[in-house]
C-alpha cells in the first residue's frame, strides 16, 4: 500500500513506532476532529491497574499528530509538522481503555495563510483523554509548528 493509500492512523501506525507497540487505534482522523483509543493492556498499567502516565501522553500526543496530518495533510511537501511544546493535567484516576479526542486550536486557513506568507505557524491542540464511563482523566495541550523545507 502507498503512502497515498494508507489512512492517517496506518501512516502513523507505520512511521510512529510508539503508537505502533501500544497498539493505538485510530478511530477518526478529519481536519476538525481525531479520535484515537489505548485498548485496556497490563504491559501498560501503572502501579495501580490503570494505563501508565507515559501511555497517557503517547495517547494524547498520538491523537494531537493525527489532526495535525488531517488538516494539514496537503502542505507536507513544503513544511515539517513538528510538536512544539505539551503540557498535560491527570484529572481522574484512569481504569481500563480510554479514548483521546484532539480538536484544532486554531482555523486551517488561518494557519496556511502564515504558512503561504513565509511565516513558521504555531498552533494548539486541545485533548481530551476519556474512560469508557466517559469521566474525563486527561486533559491536554500540544502546540504544534509547520516548519517550511528549505
Amino acid at each position: 500500500m502507498s503512502a497515498d493509500q494508507m489512512s492517517i492512523g496506518e501512516m502513523l501506525a507505520a512511521t510512529v513506532p510508539m503508537a505502533r507497540t501500544l497498539n493505538l487505534e485510530f478511530r477518526e482522523t478529519a481536519p476538525d476532529r481525531a479520535v484515537v483509543a489505548l485498548p485496556d493492556q497490563s504491559d501498560y498499567h501503572n502501579h495501580v491497574g490503570g494505563p501508565h502516565a507515559g501511555a497517557m501522553f503517547t495517547l494524547g500526543e498520538s491523537a494531537s499528530g493525527a489532526i495535525v496530518l488531517a488538516a494539514f495533510g496537503a502542505e507536507l511537501s513544503r513544511a515539517v509538522p513538528l510538536a512544539v511544546s505539551a503540557e498535560i493535567a491527570y484529572k481522574k484516576l484512569a481504569m481500563g481503555p480510554v479514548t483521546a479526542t484532539a480538536t484544532l486550536g486554531r482555523p486551517v486557513a488561518d494557519v496556511i495563510a502564515e504558512l503561504d506568507a513565509g511565516e513558521r505557524p504555531e498552533f494548539p491542540v486541545a485533548i481530551e483523554i476519556r474512560r469508557e464511563d466517559g469521566a474525563v482523566t486527561g486533559e491536554m495541550t500540544v502546540v504544534w509548528t509547520l516548519r517550511p523545507n528549505g
